[in-house]
């Protein structure tokens, strides 16, 4: 048997495998039984001395890995805020796969190239953002955050005449970051390796919703990030923007919104809760959870094209490339075409899909709130999006509750605190979730409730 013939045969196994997997998400735990998870220790064993046939490598990775992974590509996952992966981008992610390219520019890849491009101009129309803005298509939220704030310190040190580039921060003039209270923690990631120390970021106090108080907003200047939420991470809530942006900009502040599910609603009927957010300077949001794409797809948006492209500028010369290329407006040279997935899912869905997509889990959340709340448990939030924050009579009760509903397996969601206390956090953005999958997360829960 020749080589290519070998490969073929691994290849079709392998969609062989992928296959049956994808025939039993309907029946398959929301979280893998303890047996399945003691099972991964037959994995840890030295790097052997000599190669394992491929077929065997596949067989150990399906019967001994599969049965341990958890099932959030299916409809009854209800954590994180992570989508499963629409049909149409799960079959783009796979032909990405077999074309193998270095989708660094035009030259590496015109396909890719081509593709990406038309992807940034689609996300920019159905979020409601300038058109002008560069998209750069990065690995997560926290690394087009990154790339974001890089932009933003560069472009307001360069309007007092510093050279960025040139001479580092050493003796620069001091930027200073104003965040949120309830600012996400992957925000306050990329501020600390930029260099922006914790003690030095200056917090804006929060509403009883989790919103930035235009009232009390720090001082700002032409010296100044600010740092909004489109989405708060347990309520859903927006920063008010209408009110907020405009300051920022009499001040000459940069204005940076982290979108990472919450900027979608601007593709949705609820569009007006975003008011304003098209104003801002940057924002970060992410295609795997309410665009129902696969992991390693965020958006980086930058209103002044030139600014996110000079900040990520990574031409060589031996490798030129336009301003707008890829791997001038990301972190990574070398990268896989991860805006093709995002641009499948945006063809298949059309802006009336994603809408009726979006709108579906925004009346699903308020109808699970409305069924908690009769059957006994606090809703801690106002429900004005896909996040319901639940509480029951007491912590100890709240956490047996959650504990309970992860040991069943019928659905799994996460721990979370809200005003100091335990709470837990139902997220819907699954494009496979139907009405019965939330009735009977709901029923599940009035049962432990009772019980």
């Amino acid at each position: 048997m020749n080589h290519d013939n070998e490969e073929r045969q691994l290849l079709a196994e392998a969609d062989r495998r992928a296959l049956h997997y994808f025939d039993g998400i309907p029946g398959r735990p929301a979280f893998p039984p303890a047996s399945a998870i003691a099972a991964l220790q037959s994995l840890e064993h030295d790097i052997p001395a000599q190669g394992i046939p491929a077929s065997e490598v596949l067989r150990r990775l399906d019967d001994i890995a599969s049965p341990a992974t958890v099932a959030s590509n299916g409809p009854r996952y209800f954590g994180f805020v992570i989508g499963a992966t629409l049909p149409a981008a799960a079959a783009a992610e796979r032909l990405v796969l077999a074309w193998d390219q270095c989708a660094s520019s035009f030259d590496n890849s015109p396909a890719a190239d081509t593709l990406e491009r038309i992807a940034g101009r689609w996300v920019c129309e159905v979020l409601g953002l300038p058109p002008e803005s560069a998209v750069g298509f990065g690995t997560s939220a926290t690394a087009c955050t990154l790339a974001c704030l890089s932009a933003a310190r560069r472009k307001l040190l360069a309007r007092k005449g510093w050279d960025f580039d040139g001479d580092g921060l050493v003796g620069a003039p001091e930027v200073r970051v104003v965040v949120s209270a309830s600012c996400h923690i992957t925000v306050k990631k990329a501020l600390r390796i930029l260099g922006f120390g914790m003690n030095r970021l200056i917090v804006a106090p929060t509403d009883v919703h989790g919103r930035v108080d235009p009232q009390q907003l720090p001082p700002l200047d032409d010296l100044t990030i600010l740092c909004l939420q489109a989405g708060e991470v347990n309520t859903g809530e927006f920063d008010p923007f209408a009110e907020l942006i405009p300051k920022a900009k009499a001040a000459g502040a940069w204005m940076h919104v982290d979108g990472a599910f919450g900027l979608w609603a601007r593709a949705s009927s609820s569009a007006h809760l975003a008011e304003g957010v098209e104003l801002a300077d940057s924002w970060t949001t992410d295609g795997h959870k309410w665009l129902n794409t696969p992991y390693d797809g965020a958006m980086a948006i930058c209103r002044d094209a030139d600014a996110l492209a000079n900040a990520m500028n990574s031409d060589a010369a031996y490798a030129t490339a336009s301003r707008d290329a890829q791997k001038n407006l990301t972190l990574e040279f070398s990268r896989r075409a991860r805006g093709v997935a995002i641009w499948a899912a945006l063809a298949s869905l059309g802006r009336d899909g994603l809408r009726e997509m979006i709108d579906r889990h925004i009346r699903q959340a308020g109808e699970l709130a409305e069924a908690l709340r009769a059957g006994g448990y606090q809703v801690l939030n106002r429900v004005v999006l896909n996040q319901v924050l639940v509480r029951a009579d007491s912590d100890q009760q709240t956490q047996a509750i959650r504990e309970a509903a992860q040991a069943s397996g019928e659905v799994w969601f996460g721990p979370t605190l809200w005003q100091g206390r335990p709470a837990f956090r139902l997220s819907l953005s699954s494009w496979r979730t139907a009405d019965a999958d939330v009735r009977a997360l709901s029923d599940l829960l009035l049962h432990l409730k009772r019980a």
